[in-house]
């Protein structure tokens, strides 16, 4: 065999193995941290479930609709979706908002991240983009569920959302970057507030949980921006939002899987960024009907639990 094919080859068989071990930590090691800012006289302090379901349709691709609109395969890996059912690179306001939704109570939003994978099989799309062709190997794993909430401000009360809002929370390319604006949220069900940027080695019995939580504060004008962040910011310390900014409901996925015991996994990445954990990033794209919205914001500043009508 030639040595240029000989190079190639070791390459492609190479480049999605499971992460080295350095990257996984026992969940029992991870210490918890510690909860956030009290809530004030003036916080908001209710809770609103959207139920989205667990992706049974397997809406899958590698597009994203946020950071690479209308390039196909834009994200050299694949993404798992929840409610908005046409979400693809071509998604445009219109065509999102006359879509059809795994969401309850008219959430016509999309949530979506990069899918989990047993690394010690052949994926079915071992020789397609997003797959095999870029370094994630193995065979997808569909999350056990996924919980949706938004909650409210621990300084003040929330403004609602703007229709069509997008953003991103985490990097992509944290591994290659230094850290930076990584926010990857590893865990295991029954270890509360216990968040690892590592790969989590679970207990028998206990789910391995991705936890996303975006940023609170909106610039109030903006539904996007150049970095699809500078729009929508984290509040400070204390929880108050930076000036000329305000307050809405922030958003949290939790997504759960039952990795078998023993089993090797790893979440997708771009190719230079070898699956490593740190990497983990979600994105969403609010749909919510502008009254949808508005209750839902009312719920959050009245303090109350509300879920989908």
């Amino acid at each position: 065999m030639p040595l240029l094919a000989v190079v190639l080859l070791a390459a492609c068989t190479t480049r999605g193995t499971t992460p080295a071990d350095d990257h996984f930590v026992r969940i029992e090691q991870v210490q918890a941290s510690s909860g956030g800012a009290a809530p004030g006289p003036d916080a908001s302090t209710g809770v609103v479930t959207s139920s989205c379901g667990r992706n049974a349709e397997r809406h899958l691709n590698a597009d994203n609709a946020v950071i690479s609109p209308g390039l196909p395969n834009g994200a050299h890996h694949t993404h798992e979706y929840v409610g908005n059912l046409s979400t693809d690179a071509f998604s445009t306001p219109e065509s999102l908002a006359a879509a059809t939704t795994t969401c309850a109570g008219g959430d016509l939003s999309s949530y979506f991240w990069p899918v989990l994978r047993l690394t010690d099989v052949v994926g079915h799309d071992d020789h397609a983009e997003g797959g095999g062709v870029h370094g994630n190997t193995g065979e997808v794993l569909p999350p056990e569920s996924v919980t949706i909430t938004f909650s409210g401000n621990p300084v003040s009360k929330v403004v609602p959302l703007p229709r069509f809002l997008r953003t991103i929370t985490g990097n992509p390319s944290a591994a290659t970057s230094g850290g930076l604006n990584a926010n990857a949220k590893w865990g295991c069900s029954g270890f509360v507030d216990r968040f690892t940027a590592k790969y989590p080695r679970c207990p028998a019995g206990s789910r391995v949980l991705r936890t996303f939580d975006f940023p609170g504060c909106w610039d109030g004008r903006n539904v996007d921006s150049t970095s699809h962040r500078d729009h929508l910011v984290p509040a400070s310390a204390n929880g108050a939002c930076p000036p000329t900014t305000f307050p809405v409901p922030r958003l949290r996925l939790v997504v759960s899987y039952d990795v078998p015991s023993g089993r090797p996994f790893a979440v997708d990445s771009f190719p230079d960024e070898h699956r490593d954990p740190i990497t983990d990033h979600a994105m969403f794209v609010n749909v919510f009907p502008d009254d949808a919205m508005t209750r839902l914001a009312g719920c959050v500043n009245e303090g109350r639990a509300c879920g989908p009508e």
